[in-house]
C-alpha cells in the first residue's frame, strides 16, 4: 500500500441517522480513525423533515442506542423531534466526527483494494473500509398510476406530508394502510374527509400483553433475533405485524375514515377502487413503501439485479465494503433502532478483524519458495 493511501486509513460512515451513529460509538470504542458524513444539517434532520405525528415503532425502553438512555416515560413512544434531537445530543455526548450537510455523490473503487467517495462539495475522501448507513426508508414510492390524477390534485408522500398545512380544501386519499399511511389518515382526518385506500391484510398485535410491552415479549421470546433467513423470520417477514396504537380498521372507521379497497385506476380528479367505486379527491398521500437509492454505488460487486444491494448479514461480498440499518439485515430488530447498536457492533468487530489479519500478513516476511 501506498505511503499516501497508508496515510488515508479509514472507516467512512456514510449517513448520520441512528445506525451511523451506532457505528461510530462502536468504531469510536475500538479506537478506530472513522468520519461520518451526513446530508442533513443537523443530525437528525431525516427524521425531522417527516410528518409531524411521526413517533417511534418501540416504546423508549427499546429506542435508545448504545451507551445513552432516551429519557422520559419508558413505556410511551418517542415522536419525531424528541427522538431527532436525542440524535443529536447522542453525537454530542460521545464526539464523533461528522461532517454535516455533506453527501456522497459517488462511491467508486479506489487504489489496492481502498474506496474513492466523491462529495456534494466537491472533494473526495480515501477510505480504507466503508459503512453505508443510510437505511432502508430513502425513496418513497410513487407508483406509476399516480400520473393518471390531474396536475391540479396536489401528490404527497410521508416525507412532504408535514402537518398537512399544503393540503386544499376536500377530501383527502391516502394510498397505503400500513403504520405511516394509517397515521397519517388520522393527521388528515383532523380537518379533512380522509379516505384510506387497504392493500393486503395487516397484522395489528396489542401494545401490551399481561402488562408488558410486546416488545418486551418478542425480545423475550427470541422473536427479534430470528434470523431472516430462518422459518420463523421469513413468517414474520410475511406477515410484518405492527402495534396496534389505536390504528385498527375499526378504530379509524369511528374516526370517520372511509376505508376503501385498493386503489385500481386514477383519472385527473377520480380514484377508481377495486370495487369498482369512483371517488372524487382533493389530494392524494402516498404511503406504500420506499425504495433503495444505489444508483451512486459504482462498485463492481456492490450490486444484483435492479441496483439490490447484495450483502450477508450486512457484509458486502466487496471486501472492506459493509452496511447497518438494513430491513432484515439480520433479523426483525436490524431497521429499528432496537437493532442499530447490535447490527453496528457486529460489522465493526469484524471491520477491527479483517484490519488486524491483514496488518499481520503485511508484516510476516515472505515465505520462501520451497525446494523441488
Amino acid at each position: 500500500m501506498s505511503s499516501a493511501l497508508e496515510r488515508s486509513r479509514f472507516v467512512l460512515v456514510i449517513g448520520g441517522g441512528q445506525a451511523g451513529l451506532a457505528a461510530g460509538y462502536w468504531l469510536k470504542r475500538q479506537d478506530m480513525p472513522f468520519l461520518i458524513v451526513e446530508g442533513g444539517a443537523r443530525i437528525g434532520d431525516v427524521w425531522r423533515q417527516r410528518y409531524a405525528s411521526l413517533s417511534l415503532f418501540t416504546t423508549r425502553a427499546f429506542s435508545a442506542l448504545p451507551g445513552m438512555a432516551l429519557a422520559g416515560d419508558a413505556d410511551g413512544y418517542a415522536g419525531r423531534d424528541e427522538f431527532a434531537d436525542y440524535l443529536e445530543a447522542y453525537a454530542g455526548r460521545f464526539a464523533l466526527p461528522i461532517r454535516l450537510s455533506t453527501s456522497v455523490q459517488r462511491l467508486r473503487a479506489g487504489p489496492q483494494g481502498s474506496f474513492l467517495a466523491d462529495l456534494s462539495d466537491g472533494g473526495t475522501l480515501a477510505a480504507t473500509h466503508v459503512i453505508v448507513a443510510t437505511g432502508g426508508f430513502q425513496a418513497p414510492v410513487v407508483p406509476a398510476i399516480a400520473r393518471g390524477f390531474g396536475a391540479q390534485i396536489p401528490q404527497l408522500t410521508p416525507e412532504s406530508f408535514g402537518a398537512g398545512e399544503s393540503l386544499p380544501d376536500g377530501p383527502v386519499l391516502v394510498v397505503g394502510d400500513g403504520a405511516s399511511g394509517r397515521d397519517l389518515a388520522v393527521l388528515a382526518s383532523a380537518s379533512h374527509p380522509v379516505m384510506l385506500a387497504t392493500g393486503k391484510p395487516r397484522k395489528l398485535v396489542p401494545e401490551r400483553v399481561l402488562g408488558k410491552s410486546i416488545w418486551w415479549w418478542l425480545r423475550c421470546l427470541g422473536l427479534m433475533r430470528a434470523p431472516s433467513a430462518s422459518f420463523l423470520g421469513k413468517a414474520l417477514r410475511r406477515r410484518d405485524p405492527f402495534p396496534d396504537r389505536d390504528r385498527g380498521l375499526a378504530s379509524l372507521a369511528r374516526r370517520g375514515i372511509d376505508l376503501r379497497p385498493r386503489l385500481t385506476a386514477a383519472e385527473g380528479d377520480t380514484a377508481v377502487f377495486a370495487d369498482g367505486e369512483r371517488r372524487q379527491v382533493a389530494a392524494v398521500v402516498w404511503a406504500v413503501g420506499y425504495r433503495d437509492r444505489t444508483d451512486w454505488i459504482e462498485i463492481p460487486g456492490a450490486l444484483g439485479d435492479e441496483g439490490r444491494l447484495l450483502h450477508d448479514a450486512g457484509v458486502s461480498p466487496v471486501s472492506g465494503l459493509a452496511y447497518v440499518g438494513r430491513p432484515w439485515q439480520r433479523n426483525r430488530a436490524s431497521a429499528l433502532v432496537m437493532g442499530a447498536g447490535e447490527d453496528a457492533r457486529r460489522i465493526v468487530e469484524a471491520i477491527k478483524r479483517a484490519d488486524t489479519d491483514r496488518r499481520i500478513a503485511a508484516a510476516m516476511p515472505p515465505r520462501a519458495a520451497e525446494p523441488r
